[in-house]
């Protein structure tokens, strides 16, 4: 069952289908293992045409500054352009709190958007590097020659 939150119709479905589970939980037979329900959030996602954007302006900005993709999309793009998007911490088996850095596949094509609109903004005022705008297809076909032509040096990115 999916269900938008932000609708009042949907939300009133929402506690009436998991009062009737925990209802059903109460009265489950344990003897039997366990009552389990899973509960997953939902939220729009980028588009695959941002996806495919950000890895080529990721691609391009990595062949002119002379560093790997997987650099320039964990270093440059995630943790000095965007980190209040990407970092995130967490407790550790021991307590201790660890930072870990967030997937761009989790980010929705709002934050999508603001993180390839500062990091292009970034990259020219920063670096010097012109990187292209999503609608400048003649320099997109351009960068992907040149990651293309330099892939031995740049490398693909994961994620």
């Amino acid at each position: 069952m999916l269900l938008n939150l932000a609708n009042p119709y949907d939300r009133k479905k929402f506690t009436d289908y998991t009062e009737k589970l925990l209802k059903k939980g109460e009265k489950a037979e344990y003897s039997c293992g366990c009552f389990a329900v899973e509960l997953t959030e939902r939220r729009p996602l980028r588009s695959n045409a941002q996806n495919a954007y950000l890895h080529v302006i990721i691609g391009y900005f990595a062949c002119e500054y002379g560093i790997t993709a997987e650099e320039a999309k964990v270093d440059v793009y995630k943790r000095q352009c965007n980190a209040d998007l990407f970092k995130r911490k967490r407790k550790n088996k021991q307590g201790k709190d660890v930072e870990y850095l967030r997937s761009s596949a989790d980010l929705t094509t709002q934050e999508m958007s603001q993180s390839i609109d500062r990091f292009r903004n970034m990259s020219a005022s920063q670096y010097g590097i012109y990187l292209p705008s999503s609608e400048d297809h003649a320099f997109i076909v351009y960068a992907q020659q040149q990651i293309k032509e330099q892939d031995e040096f740049v490398g693909s990115i994961s994620d």
